[in-house]
């Protein structure tokens, strides 16, 4: 299974083609046999969940199939079938063309998952394959959840704050906040050094791990999904970089 996020910055004189491209990009995404699952989604101001859009900023997530087994491909490289190295091998020429017309800033994440639980859509969008536990090394965690209307103001009173505060924890790379219905269906999409930082910062902040027991105890959501990925590939950069660079290759068998 491969797994793409790509993010996608529109100049501003192009934001309503941004929201045109909501409606029209999802018929070609249908028509791909590839794609077994997609989701065309909005971002927020400051990485994660956010009150405030960033009308420039948007993503495509896409489920695409495969014929191997998660054994039978390398660690650092895309699956052997396939090699995406263009936004056109991930989401099609049409869609790849439109967002080369209006000029835009793209960066795309190809991503193999390891463990996720729960649904989107009511459906196990990821699979059903057994966890893999012994992933050492850079790792990718998109978190979603479907919020309650009723339970709205608790959530922003008591997410959105120790969200903020993960740009400054230890290990944390790259973050994006994105989600399909303001306020109400949102996910975060970030990166992490490794699974110790990352757990370090879900389960080590105090205020943090208060939360999670609070969206327990009072029931906040609808539907929610948690999944941690391997990160095969990039390409493209937002913000005019690459937010994942730095001094070497970060991953194996590849040359960012």
């Amino acid at each position: 299974m491969l797994v793409s996020l790509t993010i996608i910055r529109y100049k501003k004189l192009f934001i309503p083609f941004a929201f045109l491209a909501m409606a029209i990009h999802r018929f070609p995404l249908w028509a791909n046999k590839r794609i077994s699952f997609f989701k065309l989604m909005g971002s927020g101001k400051n990485g994660t969940f956010d009150k405030t859009p960033d009308l420039q900023q948007w993503a495509i997530l896409t489920v695409q199939g495969s014929r191997l087994k998660v054994e039978d491909e390398v660690e650092g490289e895309a699956p052997l079938f396939e090699n995406p190295t263009e936004l056109r091998d991930v989401l099609g020429n049409f869609i790849a063309k439109w967002l080369s017309f209006f000029n835009c800033e793209t960066y795309t994440l190809l991503l193999q998952p390891l463990e996720t639980h729960g649904l989107w859509d009511r459906k196990k969008v990821f699979g059903d394959s057994p966890p893999v536990k012994d992933h050492q090394g850079i790792i990718a965690v998109l978190t979603r959840a479907t919020i309650r209307v009723n339970k709205l103001k608790y959530f922003w009173e008591n997410v959105a704050p120790v969200a903020n505060r993960m740009d400054s924890a230890k290990g944390f790379l790259f973050s994006a906040g994105v989600g399909e219905i303001p306020w109400i269906k949102q996910a975060t999409f970030s990166v992490w050094k490794s699974k110790e930082d990352m757990k370090a910062f879900a389960y080590g902040m105090k205020e943090h791990s208060e939360v999670i027991k609070k969206t327990r105890k009072q029931d906040w959501y609808s539907e929610e999904m948690f999944t941690r990925f391997r990160i095969l590939k990039t390409f493209g950069t937002i913000n005019n970089q690459d937010p994942l660079s730095g001094p070497g290759p970060l991953f194996p068998g590849q040359n960012n």
